[in-house]
Protein backbone atom coordinates (compact mmCIF):
# COMPACT_ATOMS: atom_id res chain seq x y z
CA UNK A 1 0.00 0.00 0.00
CA UNK A 2 3.05 2.28 -0.35
CA UNK A 3 1.47 4.56 -2.94
CA UNK A 4 -1.77 5.18 -1.06
CA UNK A 5 0.26 5.83 2.12
CA UNK A 6 2.04 8.64 0.27
CA UNK A 7 -1.14 10.02 -1.33
CA UNK A 8 -1.75 13.63 -0.25
CA UNK A 9 -5.45 13.09 0.54
CA UNK A 10 -5.01 9.83 2.43
CA UNK A 11 -7.32 10.99 5.24
CA UNK A 12 -10.17 11.60 2.77
CA UNK A 13 -9.54 8.17 1.28
CA UNK A 14 -9.90 6.59 4.72
CA UNK A 15 -13.16 8.46 5.37
CA UNK A 16 -14.65 7.33 2.05
CA UNK A 17 -13.56 3.73 2.60
CA UNK A 18 -15.31 3.75 5.99
CA UNK A 19 -18.47 5.17 4.44
CA UNK A 20 -18.45 2.49 1.75
CA UNK A 21 -17.88 -0.27 4.32
CA UNK A 22 -20.74 1.06 6.43
CA UNK A 23 -23.16 1.10 3.49
CA UNK A 24 -22.46 -2.13 1.60
CA UNK A 25 -24.52 -5.20 2.56
CA UNK A 26 -24.15 -7.50 -0.44
CA UNK A 27 -22.05 -8.16 -3.54
CA UNK A 28 -22.03 -5.47 -6.24
CA UNK A 29 -20.20 -5.27 -9.58
CA UNK A 30 -19.19 -1.82 -10.83
CA UNK A 31 -17.44 -1.01 -14.10
CA UNK A 32 -15.18 2.00 -14.50
CA UNK A 33 -15.33 3.09 -18.12
CA UNK A 34 -12.12 5.10 -18.37
CA UNK A 35 -8.66 3.61 -18.68
CA UNK A 36 -7.24 6.54 -16.71
CA UNK A 37 -9.41 5.46 -13.80
CA UNK A 38 -8.21 1.87 -14.22
CA UNK A 39 -4.60 3.02 -13.90
CA UNK A 40 -5.40 5.00 -10.74
CA UNK A 41 -7.24 2.00 -9.24
CA UNK A 42 -4.25 -0.23 -9.90
CA UNK A 43 -1.59 2.30 -8.88
CA UNK A 44 -3.20 3.01 -5.52
CA UNK A 45 -4.49 -0.54 -4.92
CA UNK A 46 -8.03 0.79 -4.44
CA UNK A 47 -9.63 -2.61 -5.01
CA UNK A 48 -7.66 -3.97 -2.03
CA UNK A 49 -8.95 -1.16 0.17
CA UNK A 50 -12.59 -1.81 -0.69
CA UNK A 51 -14.77 -4.38 1.07
CA UNK A 52 -14.71 -7.76 -0.64
CA UNK A 53 -18.38 -7.39 -1.60
CA UNK A 54 -17.42 -4.78 -4.23
CA UNK A 55 -15.93 -5.99 -7.49
CA UNK A 56 -14.47 -3.45 -9.92
CA UNK A 57 -14.23 -4.47 -13.57
CA UNK A 58 -12.55 -2.56 -16.34
CA UNK A 59 -14.40 -1.23 -19.39
CA UNK A 60 -13.50 -0.22 -22.96
CA UNK A 61 -12.49 3.29 -21.94
CA UNK A 62 -9.20 3.43 -23.79
CA UNK A 63 -9.65 4.88 -27.30
CA UNK A 64 -6.22 3.70 -28.39
CA UNK A 65 -7.09 0.17 -27.29
CA UNK A 66 -10.37 0.00 -29.21
CA UNK A 67 -8.92 1.34 -32.46
CA UNK A 68 -9.40 -1.58 -34.89
CA UNK A 69 -6.48 -3.37 -36.51
CA UNK A 70 -7.44 -2.28 -40.03
CA UNK A 71 -7.26 1.40 -39.06
CA UNK A 72 -3.75 0.81 -37.70
CA UNK A 73 -2.91 -0.93 -40.97
CA UNK A 74 -4.29 2.03 -42.91
CA UNK A 75 -2.10 4.38 -40.89
CA UNK A 76 0.90 2.11 -41.47
CA UNK A 77 0.28 2.22 -45.23
CA UNK A 78 0.03 6.00 -45.19
CA UNK A 79 3.15 6.32 -43.05
CA UNK A 80 5.15 4.39 -45.61
CA UNK A 81 4.20 6.61 -48.55
CA UNK A 82 7.11 8.91 -49.62
CA UNK A 83 4.84 11.92 -50.24
CA UNK A 84 3.00 11.66 -46.90
CA UNK A 85 3.76 13.13 -43.48
CA UNK A 86 1.71 11.12 -40.97
CA UNK A 87 1.09 12.73 -37.59
CA UNK A 88 -0.55 11.43 -34.44
CA UNK A 89 -0.30 11.32 -30.65
CA UNK A 90 2.56 9.37 -29.12
CA UNK A 91 0.24 6.65 -27.81
CA UNK A 92 -0.33 5.38 -31.33
CA UNK A 93 3.32 4.74 -32.22
CA UNK A 94 3.62 1.22 -30.79
CA UNK A 95 0.07 -0.06 -31.22
CA UNK A 96 0.39 -3.27 -33.25
CA UNK A 97 -1.37 -3.65 -36.56
CA UNK A 98 -1.49 -6.90 -38.53
CA UNK A 99 2.24 -6.99 -39.21
CA UNK A 100 3.95 -3.91 -37.79
CA UNK A 101 3.49 -0.60 -35.96
CA UNK A 102 4.07 3.06 -36.77
CA UNK A 103 7.32 3.24 -34.80
CA UNK A 104 8.80 0.48 -36.97
CA UNK A 105 7.64 2.25 -40.13
CA UNK A 106 9.34 5.43 -38.91
CA UNK A 107 12.53 3.48 -38.20
CA UNK A 108 12.50 2.38 -41.84
CA UNK A 109 12.32 5.97 -43.08
CA UNK A 110 8.63 6.87 -42.94
CA UNK A 111 7.98 10.51 -42.06
CA UNK A 112 5.86 9.92 -38.97
CA UNK A 113 5.70 12.69 -36.40
CA UNK A 114 4.35 12.85 -32.87
CA UNK A 115 2.27 15.96 -32.15
CA UNK A 116 0.69 17.25 -28.96
CA UNK A 117 -2.23 19.01 -30.61
CA UNK A 118 -4.11 18.55 -33.91
CA UNK A 119 -3.62 22.28 -34.44
CA UNK A 120 0.14 21.65 -34.77
CA UNK A 121 -0.64 19.64 -37.90
CA UNK A 122 -2.03 22.74 -39.60
CA UNK A 123 1.38 24.41 -39.25
CA UNK A 124 3.10 21.30 -40.62
CA UNK A 125 0.80 21.30 -43.65
CA UNK A 126 1.40 25.02 -44.27
CA UNK A 127 5.18 24.46 -44.05
CA UNK A 128 5.11 21.48 -46.45
CA UNK A 129 2.76 22.47 -49.30
CA UNK A 130 4.32 19.91 -51.66
CA UNK A 131 3.43 16.95 -49.41
CA UNK A 132 0.25 15.37 -48.08
CA UNK A 133 -0.07 15.81 -44.30
CA UNK A 134 -2.37 13.41 -42.44
CA UNK A 135 -3.45 13.46 -38.82
CA UNK A 136 -4.38 10.08 -37.34
CA UNK A 137 -7.28 11.09 -35.09
CA UNK A 138 -8.02 8.76 -32.19
CA UNK A 139 -10.02 9.47 -29.06
CA UNK A 140 -13.36 9.78 -27.35
CA UNK A 141 -15.45 12.94 -27.23
CA UNK A 142 -12.64 14.47 -25.15
CA UNK A 143 -10.17 14.97 -28.00
CA UNK A 144 -12.68 15.29 -30.86
CA UNK A 145 -13.29 19.07 -30.44
CA UNK A 146 -9.60 19.86 -30.99
CA UNK A 147 -9.63 17.71 -34.13
CA UNK A 148 -12.81 19.44 -35.32
CA UNK A 149 -11.19 22.83 -34.75
CA UNK A 150 -8.15 21.82 -36.81
CA UNK A 151 -10.41 20.63 -39.63
CA UNK A 152 -12.36 23.87 -39.56
CA UNK A 153 -9.13 25.87 -39.70
CA UNK A 154 -7.94 23.78 -42.65
CA UNK A 155 -11.26 24.56 -44.34
CA UNK A 156 -10.90 28.30 -43.74
CA UNK A 157 -7.31 28.29 -44.98
CA UNK A 158 -8.33 26.14 -47.97
CA UNK A 159 -5.55 23.66 -47.19
CA UNK A 160 -5.48 21.13 -50.01
CA UNK A 161 -2.73 18.95 -48.51
CA UNK A 162 -4.33 18.29 -45.09
CA UNK A 163 -6.55 15.33 -44.19
CA UNK A 164 -7.58 13.25 -41.18
CA UNK A 165 -7.70 9.48 -40.71
CA UNK A 166 -10.60 9.30 -38.26
CA UNK A 167 -11.06 6.71 -35.53
CA UNK A 168 -13.09 8.69 -33.00
CA UNK A 169 -15.47 6.68 -30.82
CA UNK A 170 -18.35 7.63 -28.50
CA UNK A 171 -18.96 6.35 -24.98
CA UNK A 172 -22.78 6.03 -24.56
CA UNK A 173 -23.30 3.49 -27.40
CA UNK A 174 -20.55 1.31 -25.92
CA UNK A 175 -22.23 1.37 -22.51
CA UNK A 176 -25.48 0.27 -24.11
CA UNK A 177 -23.77 -2.66 -25.84
CA UNK A 178 -22.33 -3.78 -22.51
CA UNK A 179 -25.73 -3.50 -20.82
CA UNK A 180 -27.41 -5.64 -23.49
CA UNK A 181 -24.72 -8.34 -23.47
CA UNK A 182 -25.84 -11.68 -22.09
CA UNK A 183 -22.28 -12.31 -20.86
CA UNK A 184 -22.12 -9.24 -18.65
CA UNK A 185 -23.27 -8.52 -15.11
CA UNK A 186 -22.80 -4.82 -14.44
CA UNK A 187 -24.79 -3.13 -11.70
CA UNK A 188 -23.29 0.34 -11.81
CA UNK A 189 -21.00 2.49 -13.97
CA UNK A 190 -18.33 5.05 -13.19
CA UNK A 191 -18.46 7.40 -16.19
CA UNK A 192 -15.40 9.26 -17.46
CA UNK A 193 -15.19 12.80 -16.12
CA UNK A 194 -13.21 14.26 -19.02
CA UNK A 195 -15.75 13.03 -21.58
CA UNK A 196 -18.58 14.58 -19.54
CA UNK A 197 -16.65 17.84 -19.27
CA UNK A 198 -17.27 18.13 -23.01
CA UNK A 199 -20.60 16.36 -23.44
CA UNK A 200 -22.28 16.94 -20.06
CA UNK A 201 -24.33 14.32 -18.24
CA UNK A 202 -27.59 14.38 -20.20
CA UNK A 203 -26.55 11.60 -22.61
CA UNK A 204 -26.45 9.12 -19.73
CA UNK A 205 -29.92 9.82 -18.37
CA UNK A 206 -31.81 7.74 -21.01
CA UNK A 207 -29.39 4.83 -20.47
CA UNK A 208 -29.83 4.94 -16.71
CA UNK A 209 -33.61 5.07 -16.98
CA UNK A 210 -33.87 2.41 -19.68
CA UNK A 211 -31.71 -0.12 -17.85
CA UNK A 212 -32.46 1.07 -14.29
CA UNK A 213 -28.78 1.38 -13.44
CA UNK A 214 -26.73 3.97 -11.52
CA UNK A 215 -24.21 5.96 -13.56
CA UNK A 216 -21.88 8.23 -11.59
CA UNK A 217 -19.58 10.71 -13.33
CA UNK A 218 -16.18 10.35 -11.70
CA UNK A 219 -12.74 11.96 -11.85
CA UNK A 220 -9.32 10.35 -11.80
CA UNK A 221 -7.81 10.90 -8.37
CA UNK A 222 -8.29 8.17 -5.71
CA UNK A 223 -10.67 10.46 -3.81
CA UNK A 224 -12.69 11.08 -7.01
CA UNK A 225 -12.97 7.38 -7.77
CA UNK A 226 -13.88 6.39 -4.22
CA UNK A 227 -16.49 9.16 -4.08
CA UNK A 228 -17.95 7.77 -7.31
CA UNK A 229 -18.00 4.27 -5.82
CA UNK A 230 -19.60 5.53 -2.61
CA UNK A 231 -22.37 7.31 -4.53
CA UNK A 232 -22.92 4.21 -6.70
CA UNK A 233 -23.13 1.90 -3.67
CA UNK A 234 -25.52 4.29 -1.93
CA UNK A 235 -27.84 4.21 -4.94
CA UNK A 236 -27.62 0.43 -5.29
CA UNK A 237 -28.21 -0.27 -1.60
CA UNK A 238 -31.25 2.04 -1.62
CA UNK A 239 -32.65 0.56 -4.85
CA UNK A 240 -32.22 3.81 -6.74
CA UNK A 241 -30.89 4.55 -10.19
CA UNK A 242 -30.05 7.71 -12.07
CA UNK A 243 -27.09 9.87 -13.06
CA UNK A 244 -25.06 11.62 -10.37
CA UNK A 245 -22.06 13.90 -10.72
CA UNK A 246 -19.13 13.17 -8.39
CA UNK A 247 -16.84 15.46 -10.40
CA UNK A 248 -18.59 18.87 -10.19
CA UNK A 249 -15.35 20.88 -10.19
CA UNK A 250 -14.95 19.94 -13.87
CA UNK A 251 -18.31 18.68 -15.14
CA UNK A 252 -21.47 20.74 -15.64
CA UNK A 253 -24.76 19.04 -16.56
CA UNK A 254 -24.85 20.81 -19.92
CA UNK A 255 -21.16 20.25 -20.67
CA UNK A 256 -19.22 22.54 -22.99
CA UNK A 257 -21.83 23.94 -25.38
CA UNK A 258 -19.29 25.59 -27.70
CA UNK A 259 -17.40 22.31 -28.09
CA UNK A 260 -20.63 20.43 -28.77
CA UNK A 261 -21.64 22.96 -31.44
CA UNK A 262 -18.25 22.53 -33.11
CA UNK A 263 -18.62 18.74 -33.08
CA UNK A 264 -22.07 19.00 -34.70
CA UNK A 265 -20.69 21.31 -37.38
CA UNK A 266 -17.78 19.10 -38.41
CA UNK A 267 -18.85 15.55 -37.50
CA UNK A 268 -21.84 13.28 -37.81
CA UNK A 269 -22.27 10.01 -35.95
CA UNK A 270 -21.70 6.73 -37.77
CA UNK A 271 -21.33 3.03 -37.07
CA UNK A 272 -17.80 2.27 -35.89
CA UNK A 273 -15.84 -0.95 -35.40
CA UNK A 274 -14.17 -1.36 -32.01
CA UNK A 275 -11.09 -3.55 -31.64
CA UNK A 276 -12.00 -6.85 -30.05
CA UNK A 277 -15.68 -5.91 -29.80
CA UNK A 278 -17.03 -5.43 -33.33
CA UNK A 279 -19.23 -2.82 -34.95
CA UNK A 280 -21.26 -0.67 -32.54
CA UNK A 281 -24.05 1.32 -34.24
CA UNK A 282 -23.77 5.08 -33.91
CA UNK A 283 -20.57 4.84 -31.89
CA UNK A 284 -18.21 6.90 -34.03
CA UNK A 285 -17.69 10.17 -35.85
CA UNK A 286 -17.26 10.77 -39.54
CA UNK A 287 -17.11 14.07 -41.42
CA UNK A 288 -20.15 16.02 -42.55
CA UNK A 289 -20.61 16.77 -46.24
CA UNK A 290 -19.09 20.25 -45.81
CA UNK A 291 -15.82 18.76 -44.58
CA UNK A 292 -15.74 15.35 -46.29
CA UNK A 293 -12.83 16.38 -48.53
CA UNK A 294 -10.57 16.16 -45.47
CA UNK A 295 -11.28 12.43 -45.02
CA UNK A 296 -7.94 10.64 -45.52
CA UNK A 297 -9.64 7.27 -45.91
CA UNK A 298 -11.50 8.50 -48.97
CA UNK A 299 -8.65 10.62 -50.31
CA UNK A 300 -6.19 7.72 -50.30
CA UNK A 301 -8.80 4.99 -50.95
CA UNK A 302 -7.86 3.06 -47.82
CA UNK A 303 -11.16 1.38 -47.00
CA UNK A 304 -10.21 -1.77 -48.91
CA UNK A 305 -7.72 -2.60 -46.12
CA UNK A 306 -9.26 -5.13 -43.75
CA UNK A 307 -7.63 -7.20 -41.03
CA UNK A 308 -8.41 -9.89 -38.49
CA UNK A 309 -7.75 -9.72 -34.76
CA UNK A 310 -4.93 -11.80 -33.32
CA UNK A 311 -6.26 -15.12 -32.02
CA UNK A 312 -3.64 -15.04 -29.27
CA UNK A 313 -4.87 -11.72 -27.87
CA UNK A 314 -7.99 -11.65 -25.68
CA UNK A 315 -8.22 -7.85 -25.67
CA UNK A 316 -11.92 -7.99 -26.63
CA UNK A 317 -12.80 -9.85 -23.46
CA UNK A 318 -10.58 -7.55 -21.41
CA UNK A 319 -12.11 -4.41 -22.93
CA UNK A 320 -15.61 -5.63 -22.10
CA UNK A 321 -14.74 -6.67 -18.56
CA UNK A 322 -15.26 -10.40 -19.14
CA UNK A 323 -11.61 -11.14 -18.36
CA UNK A 324 -8.85 -9.41 -16.43
CA UNK A 325 -5.43 -8.93 -18.05
CA UNK A 326 -3.92 -11.44 -15.62
CA UNK A 327 -6.37 -14.07 -16.99
CA UNK A 328 -4.63 -13.95 -20.38
CA UNK A 329 -2.13 -16.81 -20.90
CA UNK A 330 0.15 -14.44 -22.85
CA UNK A 331 0.15 -11.66 -20.24
CA UNK A 332 3.63 -10.78 -19.04
CA UNK A 333 5.20 -13.59 -21.05
CA UNK A 334 4.40 -13.62 -24.76
CA UNK A 335 2.78 -10.17 -24.43
CA UNK A 336 4.79 -7.36 -22.82
CA UNK A 337 5.10 -3.60 -23.43
CA UNK A 338 8.22 -4.31 -25.48
CA UNK A 339 6.48 -6.96 -27.60
CA UNK A 340 2.72 -6.38 -27.32
CA UNK A 341 0.12 -8.62 -28.89
CA UNK A 342 -2.58 -6.00 -28.46
CA UNK A 343 -3.12 -2.30 -27.87
CA UNK A 344 -4.12 -2.57 -24.16
CA UNK A 345 -0.53 -3.53 -23.33
CA UNK A 346 1.06 -0.39 -24.84
CA UNK A 347 -1.51 2.36 -24.36
CA UNK A 348 -1.05 4.67 -21.37
CA UNK A 349 -4.73 3.98 -20.57
CA UNK A 350 -4.72 0.27 -21.35
CA UNK A 351 -5.79 -2.19 -18.67
CA UNK A 352 -3.01 -4.63 -19.57
CA UNK A 353 -0.34 -1.94 -19.22
CA UNK A 354 -1.83 -0.98 -15.83
CA UNK A 355 -1.67 -4.58 -14.62
CA UNK A 356 1.83 -5.03 -16.00
CA UNK A 357 3.10 -1.84 -14.37
CA UNK A 358 1.35 -2.10 -11.01
CA UNK A 359 0.01 -5.62 -10.49
CA UNK A 360 3.30 -7.36 -11.31
CA UNK A 361 5.08 -4.90 -9.03
CA UNK A 362 2.91 -6.05 -6.13
CA UNK A 363 3.19 -9.79 -6.81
Amino acid sequence: MKYIDEYRDKQLVEILIRQIRDEVTRKWTIMEICGGQTHAIMKYSLQDLLPEEISLIHGPGCPVCVTPVEIIDQAVELGGKPNVILTSFGDMMRVPGSHTDLLSVRAKGGDIRIVYSPLDVIDIALSNPEREVVFFAVGFETTAPAVALAIRQAHKKNLANFSVLISHVLVPPAIEVLLTSADMRIEGFLAAGHVCTVMGTHEYIPLSERYKIPIVVTGFEPVDILLGIQKTINMLENDRYGVENAYPRSVKPEGNIAAQDLLQEVFVSCDRKWRGIGVIPGSGFTLTDDYIRFDAGKRFKLHHIVAEESERCISGKILTGQKRPSDCPAFGAECTPEKPLGAPMVSSEGACSAYYRYHLRMC
